[in-house]
């Protein structure tokens, strides 16, 4: 998979070191190795329930992290099964106001801020705009009040999924000459923001890989099937100088990383954005990420030796 720039990151590995004892020396080697410049993915250095994410583009990122903790650091490690890295966003304008009044016997804690969500082009990221004018909240409390939208932000209200894809925009509030402070007002952008977010219609975002193959015409039925079955779409199907047919899929991540979906994902795949997901399921036990079903996934981005597919002869 390849895309401008540094890669989204759409796949992620639990690692935890199979000897408890082994922990702050796992620990250390995953803060030594994110240091440095030239790793892709992202490695998350604190852990959650004795177990370090692994966040990268491709499969590949991924094992060469491992790799190199059970080569160059000689740590037995535990690797759970890769999941598909789930976002959210928003669908419309919303506007919404967060307050944060406290009084606890002296001085009290007083945040008050209005503020306007709105989506933006898929890939856009985050945007934030101070449109506050005549002093209504003073400068200081502006910056409080976007670390809380932004901290907001990393759990969703969809499936607590992280938020993306939104311009958010300051328009009003007011504050306390003694009681305001920037915890109020970081309290107060978060509770804004998270109301705003529940109005403007959110969604839950999957991960896409676009499939590319060539098949004989007698496998066409098959490939539509399956890739239905999956929750996926064909975009093409032309015949071939060869008199092959060659077809276009766009399928989840999530399917694809599911051995149940082998023979799709036995074909060179690239990352083809995120869209909303079409049916119901969610994440287990609130997860972010659809687990794969079984152990023997297929390596994302890697170009299998079946180049073609033929039908079983009778």
């Amino acid at each position: 998979m390849s895309q401008s720039g540094k890669s989204r990151p759409i796949l992620r590995l639990a690692v935890s070191a199979a000897d408890v004892s082994d922990d702050q020396r796992l620990q250390k080697a995953l803060e030594e190795i994110a240091e440095q410049k030239h790793l892709s993915g992202i490695i998350n250095t604190h852990p959650k329930d004795g177990k370090y994410n692994l966040e990268g583009a491709t499969e590949s990122e991924l094992d060469s992290i491992c790799d190199r903790l059970r080569d160059e650091y000689q740590l037995a490690i535990i690797v759970g099964p890769p999941t598909a890295i789930l976002l959210e966003t928003v669908q419309k304008w919303a506007e919404a106001e967060g307050k944060y009044i406290r009084q606890t016997g002296g001085s009290g804690n007083y945040g008050h801020c209005k503020l306007r969500i709105e989506p933006v082009e898929a890939g856009a990221g985050y945007e934030f705009i101070n449109e506050i004018r005549s002093g209504a909240i003073p400068n200081q409390y502006i910056k409080p009040i976007e670390e809380g939208v932004v901290a907001a932000m990393g759990s969703g209200t969809v499936a607590g999924a992280p938020l993306t894809d939104v311009r958010v925009t300051l328009f009003d509030g007011s504050y306390h000459e003694s009681d305001s402070n920037e915890m109020a007002f970081e309290f107060a952008g978060s509770i804004a923001f998270r109301e705003a977010a529940r109005k403007a219609s959110p969604v839950l975002l999957e991960p896409m890989m676009s499939i590319e193959m060539e098949v004989l015409e007698g496998f066409v039925d098959a490939i539509r099937s399956e890739v239905a079955a999956h929750r996926g779409r064909l975009e093409r199907d032309e015949l071939t100088a060869t008199g092959l047919i060659e077809i276009k899929a766009i399928v989840p991540l999530s399917e694809l990383l599911s051995s149940a979906c082998e023979g799709l994902a036995a074909f060179p795949m690239d990352f083809a954005g995120y869209e909303p997901v079409r049916d119901n399921r969610s994440p287990d036990d609130g997860t972010v990420g659809v687990p794969a079903n079984k152990p023997n996934h297929p390596r994302l981005g890697s170009r299998s030796e079946m180049a073609r597919c033929e039908p079983e002869e009778d």
